[in-house]
């Protein structure tokens, strides 16, 4: 077996083909019509990366128009060319170029708003009608957001569209295909409805819309301008073209059908999805793996030998990811379970997580698969087979394999979502995080409360993940005269897919920060443990040499056990009564070795009195000292340092305390700098525990934590195919 396994090799090979799309000599995303991949639609759709029709596309395209106009000069009777459409297929006409416009006009019944700028400030002296006043109102939602496509779908589809139509099978000229490519190059948006599709002989609607944009249909309206100068403006498509030297195009036969009729709006939604998940996908393993190290549990979970004896493939290459990433780790514990009273295992949130992940990690597999197939097909109907001289009338138009594909991937976010909630939560509770503080406070458990909320948070993220997860492809509704009594849904499964992925997103994002914070304090912790353990040693030995003698070491040992295990269990409490709580306990391990006696008691009230104090000194003295310079990085895995560094040092999200998130009192800053009083400058840079989160979810959103993830991802595989010979 190859040392990269399958979804590994899938997710590096996607991603190192995106980030070639920003290396200059591999910039031009190369249309021939079979060998798109996700990596490009990407590349084109979020970056604006730049494309060239190959060569190879042009005869293809030449021939299948021809043939088109001779089977119509035969007297062929073709649908969509001199048929109606649909269940109205049973008409005939010889208008063929009228009706390739008739049918992308009657398409165009979406809703789409402008944006809408409100007075709230009314003229009071001049009365208005009851209409004006309530059409006034504050819209319910962001009327374009919820109402146009982003632009970064219907670029995606505007890119798949080229792909298929460049393949040759599909009747359209030349000359379309190039006004098509042009649209991306000049950077021109057609507005689409959000809605409106079933996806079922294609995404008809939607692909209408790009249509009459390419005739420049003053009607419809797209995003055109410089967007990185802010010249980004809505303009009528017609004022559109004549701006970027685009001329409109004259629909042939077939035309307006080949444009319209097919798959590219949902694929170009599942592509983006893809991307996303197979980023989310990745990322959870390691946070599991960051969980591990701050729960302080055992990398035993993810030994080969359980895949070895249960050979699923998803399970297999999770648990090796998972297992690597902790390499190098000083926090995961291997316990033989002698300690009393302590779970001999793990619980299920970390040492499953492998067989949990695992069958996501195949599902995606399939579904990228399914894309991948669907991005490089053609879609429209009739076709066009210039080998054979023939038009064929089928359905490969129908989306289902695309929403067979989301279906896959929501689930998938849904399982992932709660393996990554369950782990949170088991961080924030002090009742399950092996000697964490409650809420993962750095200060006193009394008077913070820093991560309550969001414990609640992670609750409602999940809720409605996990309502998100229900399938839509089983909410067929017949359309179209009973026609399309078959429709995938393909476009609102796709729609969802991506709505699941923001809320895993926002997952994926507090439960980053909590690992954050979680590692900082264990990592505090452990340096008040290494501090401390010869300061109790010592005062041991002061009090009670001369009088345990023989029986020293072993009650030092005894003494530290204790130490650590009611270190853990007392985190609750705040720092004055927790460490005189602590000392105290041990009072009856001494006893238990001590001979009874006056000498006994009074150095052990001695003894207890000076414990307490040095503890509560030194712990409180470790505390300021690491909040100071907070620095996990040293006890870390390799994969958990490249993400709490990004974390750290490039989102500048801080190691928390309530005082920063606390906002300054006003009397505590005096004067003012370029007219701006300090206390407004301090309020400015004060951030909320939301504000540091959403700095986090940003960079998934944008990718740019992807980079740090995918580094650890691929120093993983590097290590594993370096480790082997032969990489076999």
């Amino acid at each position: 077996m190859a040392a990269t396994l399958p979804y590994n090799h899938t997710v590096l090979s996607n991603w190192e083909s995106f980030i070639g799309k920003f290396e200059a000599e591999r910039s031009l995303v190369r249309v021939d019509g079979q060998s798109l991949d996700l990596a490009a639609v990407i590349a084109v759709a979020r970056h604006g990366s730049s494309i060239r029709l190959s060569d190879t596309v042009v005869q293809p395209v030449l021939q299948s128009a021809k043939l088109v106009q001779e089977c119509l000069s035969k007297g062929d009777i073709i649908y969509g060319i001199n048929t109606g459409f649909g269940g109205s297929a049973d008409t005939r006409t010889t208008a063929v170029k009228e009706l390739q416009r008739v049918l992308t006009r009657k398409l165009h019944y979406g809703m789409l708003m402008q944006p809408v700028i409100h007075e709230h400030e009314r003229d009071r002296e001049n009365p208005q009608d009851t209409i004006s006043i309530i059409a006034g109102a504050l819209p319910l939602d962001d009327p374009v957001a919820a109402t146009c496509m982003p632009e970064s779908w219907v670029r995606a589809a505007m890119i798949i569209r080229l792909n298929s139509l460049s393949y040759g099978a599909s009747g359209v000229q030349l000359s379309t295909i190039n006004a098509l490519a042009q649209l991306l190059e000049h950077d021109i948006t057609p507005r689409i409805p959000i809605r409106g599709s079933i996806s079922a002989s294609g995404d008809l609607s939607p692909l209408s819309y790009i249509g009459g944009v390419l005739q420049g249909k003053p009607t419809l309206t797209t995003w055109a301008g410089n967007r990185r100068t802010g010249q980004r403006r809505i303009l009528k498509a017609d004022v559109a073209l004549a701006e970027a030297g685009i001329t409109p195009v004259k629909l042939e036969a077939k035309e307006g059908l080949a444009i319209i009729n097919g798959t590219a709006i949902s694929a170009g939604v599942a592509a983006l999805a893809m991307h996303e998940v197979h980023s989310q996908a990745i990322l959870s393993q390691l946070l599991t793996a960051m969980s591990v190290e701050a729960l302080g549990g055992t990398d035993e979970s993810f030994d080969p030998f359980f895949a070895k004896v249960r050979p699923h493939p998803g399970q297999e290459e999770s648990a090796r990811n998972i297992y690597a990433f902790l390499a190098g780790s000083k926090l995961v514990h291997r316990s033989d379970g002698s300690e009393e009273a302590s779970l001999r295992q793990d619980r299920y949130s970390i040492r499953t997580a492998s067989q949990w992940i695992g069958p996501v990690l195949e599902d995606l597999l399939l579904a990228h698969q399914q894309v991948l197939i669907e991005v490089n097909s053609v879609t429209d109907n009739p076709l066009i087979d210039t080998y054979q001289n023939r038009i064929l009338h089928g359905g490969n138009f129908q989306a289902k394999s695309i929403t067979s594909a989301m279906e896959k991937v929501r689930q998938g976010c849904q399982t992932i979502g709660r393996m990554l909630s369950v782990q949170c939560t088991e961080i924030i509770n002090p009742a399950t995080s092996r000697g964490l503080p409650p809420n993962l406070v750095v200060d006193e458990p009394s008077e913070s409360y820093i991560w309550k909320g969001t414990d609640i948070m992670i609750a409602a993220l999940q809720s409605e993940l996990g309502f998100l997860a229900n399938p839509v492809g089983s909410h067929v509704q017949s359309a179209e005269m009973g026609n399309q009594a078959l429709n995938s849904l393909a476009l609102i499964s796709g729609r969802y897919t991506l709505d699941a992925l923001s809320v895993l997103t926002q997952i994926s994002a507090v439960h980053m920060i909590a690992l954050c914070q979680a590692l900082d304090i264990r990592v505090m912790n452990f340096k008040f443990l290494e501090s401390f353990q010869s300061i109790l040693s010592s005062e041991t030995r002061k009090s009670f040499g001369g009088i345990v003698e023989n029986d020293m070491d072993c009650l030092e040992t005894t003494l530290w056990a204790g130490f650590k295990k009611s270190i853990d269990e007392t985190t609750r409490m705040d720092s004055k009564n927790r460490f005189t709580f602590i000392i105290s306990s041990l009072q009856p391990k001494i006893l238990e070795i001590a001979p009874s006696s006056s000498e006994t008691l009074i150095a052990l009230k001695a003894w207890t009195k000076r414990c307490s104090l040095l503890a509560l000194e030194n712990y409180t003295l470790n505390r300021d000292s690491y909040i100071l310079r907070p620095d996990a990085t040293p006890f870390l895995g390799s994969a958990s340092c490249h993400i709490y560094r990004f974390v750290r040092e490039h989102l500048h999200v801080p190691f928390m305390q309530e005082k920063t998130i606390r906002t300054p009192e006003p009397e505590v800053f005096e004067g003012k700098i370029d007219g701006t009083s300090n206390y407004q400058m301090k309020v400015a840079d004060t951030p909320t525990v939301g504000s540091l989160m959403t700095a986090v979810y940003e960079s998934m959103r944008t990718g740019a934590l992807y980079v740090a993830m995918m580094k650890c991802l691929q120093e993983t595989v590097g290590s594993e195919e370096s480790a082997q010979p032969n990489g076999i």
